[in-house]
């Protein structure tokens, strides 16, 4: 959960207000926050520095306020924008109004969109605020804001990269293009020379703030880069902004620029902006539009501030809460948590339309709306009810097989294991003798060790490395494995499926297939039932490259169904795991036998 810190006194002036810290923790409760802890900025600065708290404070020393807030209310994480809500919600303000500011079509800004872009970071969207008011309170809270939407909606500038410029150090209409980064050149901020892109890289990598951006884009062969027309550098997104058009207290215009591969968030993320700081414009709550044109043609003007409207029967927004309230009620609800609404009716049921504003980008669906209006009516105050039906929890049906097949293999005297889910690609195929034919692993994406390559699709391998790191113990070395392994499968939504498997393995200084054999026996008699038949013989010759050719079989039901399959280990698989010793191998499907 994201943690604002905001000054005290200067919450309380915006609140129009003083609390005392008992109440202000009430109010937290109330709207569904929490008052995580109360320090100074001294304090903050020690602990930064690692420095021991030598317990004093000054009268004169700043109190700050840590509040955690939703991780999805990107409207709270600034004081702005807290300090509003909370007005909101104790019924000191109405809710405000924001709008685009009328601008004829030949006047507006415009920023034209290259074709190269769509190789690297395709989406951009802007805005601007004019006749902006900093001082150095409101300047460190919109740079604090920024900070806060990389690390959480802008997923640390993977998805989304704000740009923010003194629009009068600079001249439109602005282009958005990708270059390689030899041809970039331009003096970054809070720098004095002027460096190319992929020297650039090479210097943030010392960077402790910056260094961990730089794999965004490095191996790119074309860096995205923002000009205005003069040929002057704004940005290089996700990295750092230009020198040139660096905003300062003394800044009245503020352009601001989002770079994205995600559309949907770089609109959430200019909206959460502007609509923030809007306040402090010369028109209160007003944006100026940029026209984006698309290098196919299209034109689109941002900022989108329009609401856009639910309409929801009061049943469902009341019954998933469970209290009775009438219409006019549950729309103050509502309006106390800025969401405007008006009663209707509909066929004689009682509905509200809800106008959505451009902040709450966390209302998606009916739910969201009864949330807000429990936190609006109070938590505490929903009458306490006992379920209209009792149920007692249960094990799966799988679960339950799963352990009594492990207590019969138990029995016999195999020892359980446990190991990872995931694997090594080379583990899964080239050391047991298999090919990747691509139609069965899933492939994790990014991942963060060699070890960690592929979801296991089978057993083998994992009790093969667990004998390896134990082949001092004394022999024979029986163990066993109950446990999933994944399968690609486009049949299910996540395009995979889990699939519950028994794997056992004798190790000996003779291969003990008849150890094996005698497991598989004594599992396939406990597990008989009527919609498994294994028939007398439900051994059938097979040829996997794991096993010794002639050394290997599968085992089938009556009706040919294959429930699983056992063989002595070929050498070759036991040299590459650094096994001495001949061993057996048998893995069986137990969902196939539930």
């Amino acid at each position: 959960m994201p943690t604002v810190s905001v000054g005290r006194d200067r919450l309380f002036a915006a609140l129009g207000r003083t609390y005392t810290q008992e109440e202000f923790e009430a109010l937290c409760f109330e709207f569904g926050i929490e008052l995580d802890d109360v320090t100074t900025e001294k304090a903050i600065i020690r602990k930064e520095k690692h420095l021991e708290d030598d317990g004093e404070v000054d009268d004169d020393d700043e109190v700050i306020y840590k509040i955690e807030v939703a991780a999805n209310r990107y409207d709270l994480l600034c004081l702005e924008g807290l300090a509003r809500a909370l007005r909101v919600f104790t019924g000191t303000e109405a809710s405000p109004v924001f709008q685009v500011s009328s601008i004829p079509r030949g006047s507006i800004l415009q920023m034209h969109v290259k074709p190269e872009t769509s190789k690297i970071r395709p989406y951009v969207v802007c805005a601007v605020l004019r006749g902006v008011t900093f001082d150095e309170a409101r300047y460190n809270s919109f740079i604090d804001l920024q900070d806060k939407l990389h690390q959480n909606i802008c997923r640390k500038r993977t998805l989304v990269a704000i740009g923010t410029h003194d629009l009068d150090t600079l001249q439109g209409p602005f282009s958005y293009e990708a270059l390689p980064p030899h041809e970039i050149n331009f003096v970054p901020l809070k720098q004095e020379k002027s460096f190319r892109a992929d020297k650039l890289m090479e210097f943030y990598k010392s960077d402790m703030k910056l260094k961990k951006f730089l794999h965004i884009i490095e191996n790119s062969p074309v860096y995205p880069v923002i000009y205005d027309s003069n040929r002057t550098v704004l940005s290089l997104p996700p990295i750092i902004n230009g020198a040139h058009s660096a905003i300062t207290l003394a800044t009245r215009n503020v352009f601001i620029e989002c770079t994205a591969t995600d559309l949907t968030k770089a609109n959430i993320v200019l909206n959460t902006m502007v609509t923030m700081f809007s306040e402090y414009c010369e028109t209160k709550f007003e944006v100026e539009p940029v026209e984006v044109v698309h290098h196919d043609g299209r034109k689109t003007v941002y900022p989108d501030l329009s609401c856009y409207k639910m309409d929801v029967s009061l049943s469902d927004i009341l019954g998933p809460i469970g209290i009775s309230q009438d219409v006019k009620q549950v729309v103050c609800l509502l309006n106390k948590m800025q969401l405007q609404a008006e009663s209707h009716s509909l066929k004689g049921e009682p509905r509200i339309s809800v106008s959505v504003p451009p902040t709450r980008s966390d209302i998606l669906h009916a739910r969201d709306l009864s949330e807000d209006v429990a936190i609006a009516y109070g938590f505490n105050n929903v009458p306490k009810s006992k379920p209209k039906c009792m149920t007692i929890g249960g094990r799966q049906p799988l679960n339950r097989f799963s352990d009594k097949i492990r207590a019969e293999v138990a029995r016999a005297g195999y020892m359980e294991v446990l190991t990872f889910i995931l694997s090594s690609h080379e583990e899964n195929f080239d050391m047991l003798n298999r090919t990747d034919d691509k139609s069965k692993a899933v492939i994790i994406a990014n991942p963060r060790t060699s070890e960690f390559e592929v979801v296991r699709t089978s057993l083998m391998s994992c009790l093969l490395k667990t004998l390896k790191h134990n082949i001092d113990h004394p022999r024979p070395i029986k163990i066993f494995e109950v446990g999933d392994v994944v399968m690609l499968d486009s049949s299910r939504d996540v395009g995979a499926s889990n699939n519950r498997r028994l794997a056992a393995l004798y190790c000996n200084r003779v291969s003990g297939f008849e150890e094996i054999m005698g497991l598989v026996d004594s599992i396939v008699k406990v597990v008989r039932a009527p919609h498994v038949n294994f028939g007398e013989n439900y051994y059938v010759p097979t040829d996997e490259p794991e096993f010794f050719p002639k050394r290997q079989c599968k085992i089938v039901t009556s009706d040919g169904k294959q429930v699983g399959y056992l063989g002595i280990v070929h050498a070759e698989v036991l040299r590459k795991f650094g096994i001495p010793d001949p061993c057996t191998f048998v893995e069986m499907d137990l969902e196939a036998l539930l």
